[in-house]
């Protein structure tokens, strides 16, 4: 079903509503909804919560806003699209406004713990404003995760089904496959939600 509320600003394409707005604080945003109505009132308290990330970036940087419902779940998803990097993050409470503000706490969080690898990839780009970005503290931070373990193994050509199915035999939350249609490397995963995920690649 494809809608178009040209007034509002609002499309509708099989029951998700999706906004594009431009110009809110640091970033351009395209907001979508799923199972659920866009307001403006949601909105706005978003854009006032993602403007303490303003300090962070320069303007006009990419991204996507997602709410849905699940039950008595309210999701939000926020991306952050800088040029080769995608900074993301999803939570979920019994309060959508709950969500909105987990969600910002840990997009900051995540800015400020990997600032040196950041500012390596962006040292030569106006992007992020380092200048303002201050390391977690030793506090703050917990023991910093390490490549404990590599595997390798011969990527079998299947479709998305025979994926699933092998990544639920083997017991895990991803497993990369290459399509046998495509011949292009793609992973499925496990969603929060219990459905599955596909990710797929390209060059």
């Amino acid at each position: 079903m494809f809608e178009s509320h040209s007034n509002m600003g609002i499309i509708i394409i099989n029951n998700i509503s999706f906004t594009y707005m431009r110009g809110v604080g640091f970033m351009n945003i395209i907001y979508a909804g799923k199972n659920m109505e866009l307001t403006n009132s949601l909105k706005e308290v978003t854009e006032k919560k993602l403007s303490k990330l303003d300090k962070y970036f320069d303007k006009d940087i990419e991204g996507d806003v997602t709410f849905s419902t699940e039950k008595n779940r309210k999701i939000i998803e926020v991306t952050i699209n800088l040029p080769g990097t995608i900074i993301r993050a999803e939570e979920s409470s019994d309060d959508m406004y709950a969500s909105i503000d987990k969600a910002v706490d840990i997009l900051e969080r995540q800015i400020r713990k990997y600032k040196t690898r950041l500012q390596k990839r962006y040292q030569n780009e106006n992007t992020i404003r380092f200048e303002n970005v201050t390391p977690l503290s030793e506090e703050e931070e917990d023991d910093k995760p390490r490549i404990v373990r590599t595997k390798r193994f011969n990527l079998q050509p299947m479709n998305q089904e025979e994926a699933v199915l092998q990544m639920e035999l083997l017991g895990h939350n991803f497993f990369v496959f290459m399509e046998g249609e495509t011949g292009e490397v793609n992973i499925v995963y496990k969603r929060k939600d219990g459905n599955y995920g596909l990710i797929e690649s390209y060059m």
